[in-house]
């Protein structure tokens, strides 16, 4: 009988590609991950992994038993969450990663009303760029992280949670007309701040900027939402951010939001969870609680 546990560390070594790291995950032995996985190809009579260069990776028919549990695990936990759903008050943590962009305006509303409605549920908020609340999901240190859309990865649900426009945002020397739609293409050439290269959004705002013919002057990386956001407000230099972290920029007394036009360029948001564990009641709230604001952001 091969138990849940065997199966978790089948599972832990098929998305970590490595025995050790996959011993870190579970917080076991490298040997104990070994002889769980040698357990489970005993009983069933397959290779389930093979060595390569890149790492550890599924057999075809290892693939194929992967999927299948992530259902057994999935289901085992549903089963938890379904006994628990009859408690009359909702309990218990809720780990969460969010985006800078997301921190600014849409976060405190959903963690206000979460507070007055379900006061025994403890909250914890990771902030953070794409990659490193990927990586926090896959090893289960979030429940779930809202993040740039992307390819998707081994070891993870991802769905979508909303659409953003993105905004060229400078301060008084920009030249700006706050709220008129502009083209980059027809700017003289941009002083721009754009974030590192270990935020998706990057690779994005360059193949927009090339695509479209955009002069840009000079470039600083910047992977600090405030200190971007109070840098352009000083300056003449201007970056291009997501609607929903300008809404309290609205009246243009501090920035000047111009929306990106002819075309206009998009953010989509995802929101990821392990594909081996449920939300639990706690952390679907408040997910609910933060798409219904990031919704509304978006739509203003």
């Amino acid at each position: 009988m091969i138990s849940l546990r065997q199966m978790r560390s089948v599972v832990a070594v098929a998305e970590e590609g490595s025995f050790t790291r996959a011993a870190v995950r579970e917080n076991a032995t490298q040997s104990g991950i070994s002889q769980h996985v040698a357990t489970v190809e005993e009983s069933l009579g397959i290779r389930l992994f093979e060595r390569t260069s890149e790492g550890v990776l599924l057999t075809p028919a290892g693939d194929r038993y992967y999927k299948k549990i992530l259902d057994v695990l999935r289901g085992s936990e549903e089963a938890i969450i379904d006994a628990q759903s009859s408690r009359e008050t909702l309990s218990g943590p809720v780990r969460a990663g969010i985006m800078p962009v997301l921190a600014r305006a849409a976060l405190a509303p959903a963690l206000e009303r979460m507070a007055c409605q379900h006061s025994d549920v403890s909250i914890h908020i990771m902030e953070g760029y794409s990659g490193a609340l990927t990586d926090s999901v896959k090893a289960e240190e979030l429940d779930f992280a809202v993040v740039p859309a992307f390819g998707g990865a081994v070891g993870l649900n991802v769905s979508h949670l909303a659409r953003d426009r993105e905004m060229l945002v400078g301060g008084a020397q920009s030249g700006l007309v706050h709220g008129k739609p502009v083209r980059l293409a027809e700017l003289p050439p941009l002083k721009l701040v754009t974030p590192s290269r270990n935020n998706i959004r990057k690779a994005r705002i360059e193949d927009y900027l090339t695509t479209h013919s955009v002069c840009v002057d000079r470039v600083m990386e910047m992977d600090a939402m405030f200190g971007t956001l109070d840098f352009v407000a000083r300056t003449d230099w201007v970056t291009i951010l997501p609607g929903v972290i300008c809404a309290p920029d609205l009246d243009g007394t501090v920035r000047r939001i111009a929306p990106i036009d002819q075309p206009p360029l998009y953010l989509d948001l995802v929101q990821i969870e392990p594909a081996r564990r449920p939300l639990s009641l706690q952390a679907r709230v408040f997910l609910e609680e933060l798409k219904k604001e990031v919704e509304e952001l978006v739509a203003t």
